[in-house]
């Protein structure tokens, strides 16, 4: 691929989203973008490649959220720095999230990559070990999801309610 062909896809990718702005859980307009059906050949394949965008965007800022070097002895609360992260990308790229999530019931292939996001957010927030199984590395990473898609409004937020909503959401049922 050409550096003329990386910008056009980018454009492309670009348009795609403001395009789907207007109606995020719909399927995406590849017909009102010109070049998108011939780059990308289906929906699908756009939608990872926005999926690629928003993990690239987002393991960015967890990155430089949890190497804070305000915080140099390393002992820094990682749920706050994911939380930070999360709510950043969220507030940078909110129409992207919700083309992604309107996405994420017709299309198997982004719900695995999504889980993989989910994953990523369990274990760097240090809710989950990477030696657990996937699928419950999976669920601590939805709880978390949840409860900073509940909490986003609130911008700064105690760090205890969301703990506390944490501990109530993965502790084992009686």
């Amino acid at each position: 691929m050409s550096w003329t062909d990386f910008y056009r896809r980018q454009e492309i990718l670009e348009a795609t989203v403001r395009q789907a702005g207007r109606n995020p859980g719909a399927p995406l307009p590849l017909d009102e973008v010109p070049g998108a059906a011939d780059h990308f050949g289906c929906e699908e394949n756009v939608l990872a490649a926005l999926q690629y965008k928003w993990t690239q965007v987002l393991s960015g800022r967890l990155r430089t959220e949890v190497t804070d070097p305000d915080d140099a002895d390393g002992l820094g609360d990682h749920v706050d720095a994911v939380t930070r992260a999360w709510r950043a990308t969220v507030d940078e790229h909110e129409t992207l999230r919700a083309v992604l999530d309107g996405g994420l019931e017709r299309h198997a292939s982004l719900r695995r990559m999504h889980e993989g996001e989910l994953r990523m957010l369990a274990v760097t927030s240090g809710l989950a070990d990477p030696r657990e199984p996937a699928d419950e590395i999976t669920k601590v990473g939805h709880a978390l999801e949840a409860l900073l898609r509940t909490n986003r409004q609130e911008a700064n937020c105690p760090r205890r309610p969301v703990m506390n909503g944490l501990r109530r959401l993965l502790a084992p049922s009686a």
